[in-house]
């Protein structure tokens, strides 16, 4: 199947490393992010099944374009586009309170790297912080073992400076300062929660 970003381009599948022809030193990229992903999942379905929270990932908008029938039972897409650019990660309903968030992995140990945000990531968590929705970031340190929430007003003084010639990158002295450290339960990879009854 071929997907297309909105540009026309086709999407190109991460190459992954087979046998001993790659060194020991190649790095898969193709997988970044999933880590938090995965322990934000577990953490969300850990808060729904509880009854404390509804958090869900939010699908990609991919539009499908053609679509093989060899027979009804085996329909198989073999062209698709990324439809719209995709927002942020997660939102749901906490305590009556909208929460809209995403998140994001670093192997950096001094900083984080806007790059990692877009411009309509950063449109997306402006426009729900204005009508009250509890906008953030979940920012894992990989090397350091540290994962924050971080306050969207706190990113977009950071976005707003680098957009004006200032750095471009937040540093982790700040994250540490004004974030909330959130440390691993057993059953809760990540226990944001607590983290935004302080934001409430």
């Amino acid at each position: 199947m071929t997907i297309r970003y909105p540009n026309g381009n086709a999407y190109q599948t991460p190459v992954t490393p087979s046998g001993p022809k790659f060194p020991s030193s190649y790095t898969n990229y193709g997988k970044r992010g999933m880590t938090l992903e995965e322990e934000l999942n577990q953490s969300n379905t850990y808060y729904e099944t509880r009854g404390l929270a509804v958090v869900h990932k939010k699908p990609t908008p991919i539009q499908i374009v053609k679509v093989d029938y060899p027979k009804r039972s085996a329909a198989v897409i073999k062209e698709a586009y990324f439809s719209t650019a995709s927002t942020t990660d997660y939102n749901g309903v906490y305590r009556g309170h909208y929460l809209d968030f995403d998140a994001k992995e670093t192997k950096n140990k001094s900083s984080f790297p806007l790059k990692n945000f877009h411009q309509h990531q950063i449109d997306h968590m402006r426009a729900c912080t204005a009508q009250g929705g509890i906008c953030f970031a979940i920012i894992k340190f990989v090397s350091r073992h540290e994962t924050y929430l971080y306050r969207a007003e706190d990113l977009f003084t950071f976005w707003d400076q680098q957009i004006q010639g200032g750095r471009k990158s937040v540093p982790y002295a700040d994250i540490a300062a004004k974030g909330i450290l959130l440390p691993a339960q057993l059953q809760l990879p990540v226990p944001y929660l607590k983290a935004v009854d302080q934001l409430l």
